[in-house]
Protein backbone atom coordinates (compact mmCIF):
# COMPACT_ATOMS: atom_id res chain seq x y z
CA UNK A 1 0.00 0.00 0.00
CA UNK A 2 1.25 3.48 -0.85
CA UNK A 3 0.89 6.35 1.62
CA UNK A 4 1.65 10.02 1.19
CA UNK A 5 3.72 12.43 3.26
CA UNK A 6 3.34 16.18 2.72
CA UNK A 7 6.17 18.54 3.67
CA UNK A 8 4.94 21.98 2.67
CA UNK A 9 4.71 21.95 -1.12
CA UNK A 10 6.49 18.59 -1.42
CA UNK A 11 4.51 15.38 -1.71
CA UNK A 12 6.30 12.10 -1.04
CA UNK A 13 4.90 8.67 -1.93
CA UNK A 14 5.84 6.09 0.70
CA UNK A 15 5.88 2.33 0.11
CA UNK A 16 7.23 -0.48 2.27
CA UNK A 17 9.16 -3.49 1.01
CA UNK A 18 11.31 -6.31 2.34
CA UNK A 19 14.52 -4.25 2.32
CA UNK A 20 17.04 -3.23 4.98
CA UNK A 21 17.58 0.45 4.19
CA UNK A 22 15.44 3.46 3.32
CA UNK A 23 15.65 4.61 -0.32
CA UNK A 24 14.69 8.21 -1.09
CA UNK A 25 14.53 9.21 -4.76
CA UNK A 26 13.75 12.35 -6.76
CA UNK A 27 12.67 11.34 -10.26
CA UNK A 28 13.06 13.26 -13.54
CA UNK A 29 11.60 15.09 -15.25
CA UNK A 30 9.13 16.64 -12.78
CA UNK A 31 10.94 16.04 -9.48
CA UNK A 32 8.48 13.45 -8.16
CA UNK A 33 9.65 12.12 -4.77
CA UNK A 34 9.37 8.53 -3.56
CA UNK A 35 10.49 6.87 -0.35
CA UNK A 36 10.81 3.11 -0.03
CA UNK A 37 11.14 1.94 3.59
CA UNK A 38 11.66 -1.46 5.23
CA UNK A 39 8.48 -3.39 6.00
CA UNK A 40 7.07 -2.37 9.38
CA UNK A 41 8.43 1.18 9.29
CA UNK A 42 5.96 3.56 10.93
CA UNK A 43 4.85 6.54 8.84
CA UNK A 44 6.12 8.91 11.56
CA UNK A 45 9.61 7.43 11.25
CA UNK A 46 9.53 7.74 7.46
CA UNK A 47 8.38 11.34 7.84
CA UNK A 48 11.24 12.16 10.20
CA UNK A 49 13.72 10.68 7.72
CA UNK A 50 12.22 12.72 4.87
CA UNK A 51 12.43 15.91 6.96
CA UNK A 52 16.12 15.24 7.62
CA UNK A 53 16.65 15.06 3.84
CA UNK A 54 14.46 18.04 2.93
CA UNK A 55 17.40 20.20 1.83
CA UNK A 56 18.68 17.44 -0.45
CA UNK A 57 15.19 16.93 -1.94
CA UNK A 58 14.84 20.64 -2.77
CA UNK A 59 18.34 20.71 -4.26
CA UNK A 60 17.56 17.76 -6.56
CA UNK A 61 14.22 19.24 -7.62
CA UNK A 62 15.85 22.59 -8.40
CA UNK A 63 18.48 20.85 -10.52
CA UNK A 64 15.82 19.01 -12.50
CA UNK A 65 13.76 22.17 -13.08
CA UNK A 66 16.84 24.00 -14.33
CA UNK A 67 17.72 21.16 -16.63
CA UNK A 68 17.45 21.82 -20.37
CA UNK A 69 14.36 20.49 -22.07
CA UNK A 70 13.90 19.59 -25.67
CA UNK A 71 11.18 21.61 -27.33
CA UNK A 72 8.36 19.44 -28.71
CA UNK A 73 9.29 18.37 -32.21
CA UNK A 74 7.16 19.47 -35.17
CA UNK A 75 8.99 17.25 -37.72
CA UNK A 76 9.59 20.05 -40.20
CA UNK A 77 12.41 21.06 -42.55
CA UNK A 78 15.78 21.82 -40.87
CA UNK A 79 14.51 20.94 -37.41
CA UNK A 80 17.19 19.66 -35.02
CA UNK A 81 16.99 16.02 -33.91
CA UNK A 82 19.42 13.88 -31.93
CA UNK A 83 20.49 10.31 -32.58
CA UNK A 84 23.05 8.37 -30.52
CA UNK A 85 24.24 11.61 -28.94
CA UNK A 86 24.81 13.48 -32.23
CA UNK A 87 22.89 16.39 -33.69
CA UNK A 88 21.14 16.03 -37.07
CA UNK A 89 18.96 18.26 -39.24
CA UNK A 90 15.70 16.90 -40.58
CA UNK A 91 14.79 17.04 -44.24
CA UNK A 92 11.21 16.42 -45.39
CA UNK A 93 10.32 14.75 -48.70
CA UNK A 94 6.79 14.36 -49.97
CA UNK A 95 6.10 11.28 -52.09
CA UNK A 96 3.04 9.18 -52.76
CA UNK A 97 4.76 6.13 -51.31
CA UNK A 98 5.16 4.28 -48.04
CA UNK A 99 6.61 6.60 -45.35
CA UNK A 100 10.26 6.02 -44.48
CA UNK A 101 13.26 7.51 -42.70
CA UNK A 102 16.88 7.46 -43.91
CA UNK A 103 20.10 8.69 -42.35
CA UNK A 104 22.83 10.30 -44.45
CA UNK A 105 25.85 12.11 -42.98
CA UNK A 106 24.32 14.69 -40.61
CA UNK A 107 20.81 14.66 -42.05
CA UNK A 108 17.69 12.64 -41.27
CA UNK A 109 15.38 12.46 -44.29
CA UNK A 110 11.72 11.80 -43.50
CA UNK A 111 9.65 10.77 -46.50
CA UNK A 112 5.88 11.07 -46.07
CA UNK A 113 2.84 11.40 -48.29
CA UNK A 114 1.69 14.93 -49.18
CA UNK A 115 -0.47 16.39 -46.41
CA UNK A 116 0.80 14.03 -43.72
CA UNK A 117 0.01 15.45 -40.28
CA UNK A 118 2.57 16.19 -37.57
CA UNK A 119 1.18 13.23 -35.62
CA UNK A 120 1.76 10.92 -38.59
CA UNK A 121 5.30 12.24 -39.03
CA UNK A 122 5.97 11.67 -35.35
CA UNK A 123 4.63 8.11 -35.61
CA UNK A 124 6.91 7.31 -38.55
CA UNK A 125 10.00 8.65 -36.75
CA UNK A 126 9.08 6.82 -33.55
CA UNK A 127 8.79 3.53 -35.41
CA UNK A 128 12.19 4.21 -36.95
CA UNK A 129 13.65 4.89 -33.52
CA UNK A 130 12.31 1.56 -32.28
CA UNK A 131 13.84 -0.24 -35.27
CA UNK A 132 17.23 1.28 -34.44
CA UNK A 133 16.95 0.11 -30.85
CA UNK A 134 15.82 -3.37 -31.89
CA UNK A 135 18.96 -3.56 -34.03
CA UNK A 136 21.30 -3.11 -31.06
CA UNK A 137 19.49 -4.10 -27.84
CA UNK A 138 19.46 -7.91 -28.37
CA UNK A 139 23.26 -7.99 -28.71
CA UNK A 140 23.67 -5.93 -25.55
CA UNK A 141 21.31 -8.21 -23.66
CA UNK A 142 23.12 -11.31 -24.92
CA UNK A 143 26.49 -9.86 -23.88
CA UNK A 144 25.34 -9.10 -20.35
CA UNK A 145 23.37 -12.31 -19.94
CA UNK A 146 26.71 -14.11 -20.22
CA UNK A 147 28.51 -11.69 -17.91
CA UNK A 148 25.82 -11.61 -15.21
CA UNK A 149 24.59 -15.18 -15.53
CA UNK A 150 20.95 -14.16 -15.97
CA UNK A 151 18.26 -14.69 -18.61
CA UNK A 152 16.08 -11.97 -20.11
CA UNK A 153 12.88 -13.53 -21.45
CA UNK A 154 11.84 -10.40 -23.36
CA UNK A 155 12.09 -6.64 -23.51
CA UNK A 156 9.74 -3.72 -24.10
CA UNK A 157 10.42 -0.40 -25.81
CA UNK A 158 8.25 2.38 -24.49
CA UNK A 159 8.12 6.14 -24.06
CA UNK A 160 8.39 6.81 -20.33
CA UNK A 161 7.89 10.06 -18.45
CA UNK A 162 10.10 9.46 -15.42
CA UNK A 163 12.38 6.46 -16.04
CA UNK A 164 15.05 5.37 -18.48
CA UNK A 165 14.23 1.74 -17.82
CA UNK A 166 12.54 -0.74 -15.50
CA UNK A 167 12.62 -4.45 -14.73
CA UNK A 168 10.05 -7.11 -13.87
CA UNK A 169 12.39 -9.56 -12.18
CA UNK A 170 9.69 -12.20 -11.67
CA UNK A 171 8.85 -12.37 -15.38
CA UNK A 172 12.42 -11.74 -16.51
CA UNK A 173 11.40 -8.71 -18.59
CA UNK A 174 13.14 -5.37 -18.92
CA UNK A 175 11.63 -2.15 -20.24
CA UNK A 176 13.62 0.58 -22.02
CA UNK A 177 12.70 4.18 -22.75
CA UNK A 178 12.74 4.82 -26.50
CA UNK A 179 14.31 8.23 -25.77
CA UNK A 180 17.56 6.32 -25.24
CA UNK A 181 18.03 6.21 -29.03
CA UNK A 182 18.86 9.92 -28.78
CA UNK A 183 21.61 9.40 -26.20
CA UNK A 184 25.18 8.11 -26.64
CA UNK A 185 25.27 4.33 -27.09
CA UNK A 186 27.26 3.73 -23.91
CA UNK A 187 24.40 5.23 -21.90
CA UNK A 188 21.97 2.77 -23.49
CA UNK A 189 24.30 -0.02 -22.40
CA UNK A 190 24.41 1.36 -18.85
CA UNK A 191 20.60 1.32 -18.62
CA UNK A 192 20.46 -2.24 -20.02
CA UNK A 193 23.02 -3.41 -17.44
CA UNK A 194 21.26 -1.56 -14.63
CA UNK A 195 17.93 -3.23 -15.38
CA UNK A 196 19.50 -6.66 -15.86
CA UNK A 197 21.22 -6.44 -12.48
CA UNK A 198 17.69 -6.16 -11.04
CA UNK A 199 17.20 -9.76 -12.15
CA UNK A 200 19.78 -10.62 -9.47
CA UNK A 201 18.68 -8.02 -6.91
CA UNK A 202 15.22 -6.41 -7.32
CA UNK A 203 15.81 -3.51 -4.90
CA UNK A 204 18.34 -0.68 -5.06
CA UNK A 205 20.08 -2.27 -2.08
CA UNK A 206 23.72 -2.35 -1.06
CA UNK A 207 23.95 -5.71 -2.82
CA UNK A 208 22.58 -4.17 -6.02
CA UNK A 209 25.18 -1.38 -5.88
CA UNK A 210 27.94 -3.91 -5.23
CA UNK A 211 26.96 -6.08 -8.21
CA UNK A 212 26.59 -3.08 -10.54
CA UNK A 213 29.91 -1.62 -9.37
CA UNK A 214 31.71 -4.90 -9.93
CA UNK A 215 30.44 -5.38 -13.47
CA UNK A 216 30.02 -1.75 -14.60
CA UNK A 217 32.38 0.38 -12.47
CA UNK A 218 31.63 3.59 -14.39
CA UNK A 219 27.90 3.48 -13.65
CA UNK A 220 27.89 6.62 -11.49
CA UNK A 221 29.45 8.69 -14.26
CA UNK A 222 27.02 7.20 -16.80
CA UNK A 223 24.04 7.97 -14.57
CA UNK A 224 25.20 11.55 -14.03
CA UNK A 225 25.71 12.10 -17.77
CA UNK A 226 22.31 10.63 -18.59
CA UNK A 227 20.55 12.86 -16.08
CA UNK A 228 22.33 15.97 -17.38
CA UNK A 229 21.17 15.44 -20.97
CA UNK A 230 18.05 17.21 -22.25
CA UNK A 231 14.73 15.61 -21.44
CA UNK A 232 12.00 15.37 -24.00
CA UNK A 233 8.96 17.59 -23.59
CA UNK A 234 6.87 15.19 -25.64
CA UNK A 235 4.32 12.98 -23.94
CA UNK A 236 3.97 9.45 -25.37
CA UNK A 237 2.33 6.32 -24.02
CA UNK A 238 2.69 3.62 -26.66
CA UNK A 239 4.89 0.61 -26.07
CA UNK A 240 6.44 -2.14 -28.13
CA UNK A 241 7.37 -5.53 -26.81
CA UNK A 242 10.05 -7.73 -28.32
CA UNK A 243 10.10 -11.37 -27.26
CA UNK A 244 12.57 -14.17 -27.45
CA UNK A 245 15.72 -12.26 -26.55
CA UNK A 246 18.64 -14.44 -25.59
CA UNK A 247 22.33 -15.07 -25.95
Amino acid sequence: MTETIRLGDIEISVTRKAIKNVHLSVHPPSGRVTLVAPAGTRLEVARAFAISKLGWIREQQSRLRAQAREAPHRFVERETHHLWGRRYLMSIRHEDARPSVTLDHRRITLTVRPGASAAKRAEVVHEWHKSLLHAVVPALIGKWERKLGVKVTGYFLQRMKTKWGSCNHRAGHIRLNTELVKKPRDLLEYVVVHEMVHLLEPAHSNRFVAILSRHYPGWREARAELNELPLSAENWHEQDRHRGVGA
